[in-house]
Order: structure tokens, then sequence, then C-alpha cells
């Protein structure tokens, strides 16, 4: 009979650090959406998990870093669809169109939420270059997907994988940014609209279209 392959075990000591960051992130997260990024103090953030303050300095080194770590969450969650799209069989406009749904789960629980990630990036250098760090990462992921669709003759070719990738980044955050200073207005209805347009662009079938100012210089893959 075969020996079972056991799995490590994580420690008492790992659950508890990682329980604890989760509640530090998930306090803060949800004071930034009633109180706002600049008026939640990280004791406000400390009380509201109910850890020390002091505890807080052992996770992130400040509070814009808790919208860093977001942001480093989306980007693992791409690697995840990325990495599980050629075995699923699933065409990548499906999976391309599931990801734009699974990373808008996080950033649109509320609008203020995502205002104060822009915050974050506009007034801090150290978490602004992060993002931009976590951005390019993630563009380059996500550039395997669309490599994968023009090898299956399910995206144009005539742009690079990287450009491809570029142009769903700011399609998709070009629509957050507009989404969340508009009143009463769901996501996913803006999503749905956005990614219709996106695909008739990126699609096989659609045709290159030419710019008016081509030729007087080179747009750039940077989002």
């Amino acid at each position: 009979m075969p020996r079972k392959t056991l799995l490590p075990r994580v420690g008492r000591r790992e659950r508890r650090s990682a329980e604890t960051r989760e509640k530090l992130f998930r306090a803060a997260l949800r004071l930034f959406s009633e109180h706002g990024f600049v008026a939640t103090t990280v004791e406000d953030i400390t009380e509201a998990a109910d850890v020390g303050k002091g505890t807080f300095f052992n996770y992130f080194p400040s509070k814009e870093h808790i919208l860093a770590h977001l942001g480093e969450m989306q980007v693992a969650k791409m690697v995840r669809f990325v990495d599980a799209a050629p075995a699923s069989g699933k065409p990548v406009q499906q999976v391309l169109y599931e990801l734009t749904q699974a990373l808008a789960e996080e950033l649109g629980r509320s609008q203020a939420m995502f205002r104060n990630m822009l915050i974050a990036n506009l007034s801090n250098q150290t978490v602004r270059m992060l993002m931009q760090r976590y951005m390019e990462g993630a563009r380059r992921k996500l550039a395997e997907l669309m490599e994968l669709g023009q090898s299956r003759g399910e995206l144009r070719r005539d742009l690079s994988a990287l450009e491809l990738a570029a142009t769903f980044q700011r399609s998709f955050f070009g629509t957050l940014m507009m989404w969340s200073v508009h009143p009463a207005s769901p996501l996913p209805d803006w999503l749905d609209t956005t990614f219709k347009v996106l695909w008739s662009g990126i699609g096989a079938g659609s045709s290159p279209a030419k710019c008016p100012g081509k030729g007087r210089h080179q747009a750039g893959t940077t989002a």
C-alpha cells in the first residue's frame, strides 16, 4: 500500500500571524470606506481589529501599505486564473471575462475604498512604486494568457501580447476610475459594457484601427 504524502503543517504561530494580518487588513478597508483614508489612523485600525497599536507595524510599514497589499492580492488572483487557463479548455474570451469579474470583487466593494487606493498612490511614493511593480508583473502574466489566445486564433495577432495585456489593464482600471466617482452605479454593468467593447477590439475578428496620430509617436505599454 503506497504511503500517503503528508503536506507540511502550518504551525500555530504562523496561523495566528496570518489571522492577525487579515484582521488588520479587513478592519482597515472597512474604516477607509466608512471614514476615508486620510481620516483613518493606525490607532483606529488596531482598535477595530482588537490588537495592540504596535502590532500593526509588525505587518504593515504604514496604513498606505494596506492598499499596496490589496494590489498584491489582485496580482495573485490573476496568476491563478492565467495558470489554470490552458488546462481548463475554456475560450480565452470566457477566461478574461471571469477574470474581470473576479478582480472587481474586492475593488468593487466600495467606491470610497477604490478612491482611497488612488489617494495612497498619489500621496506615498513607496506605495506608488510598489503598485507600479505589481501592475508590471500583472501585465507580464496577463500577456501569457494573450499569447495563448493568439496561438489558438482567438485574439488578433497584429498587436503583441503585451500590448493586448496593457489594453486590458487600461480598460479595466479606467472603468473602475469612472465608476468610483459615479453615484449609485452598479460596477458589474460598467464592466459588462467595457468588456464587450474591449473584446470587439482585441478578438480575432476585429480589424486594425488607424489612429489619426499614428506615425507621430509610438504608444507604450505602460498602464
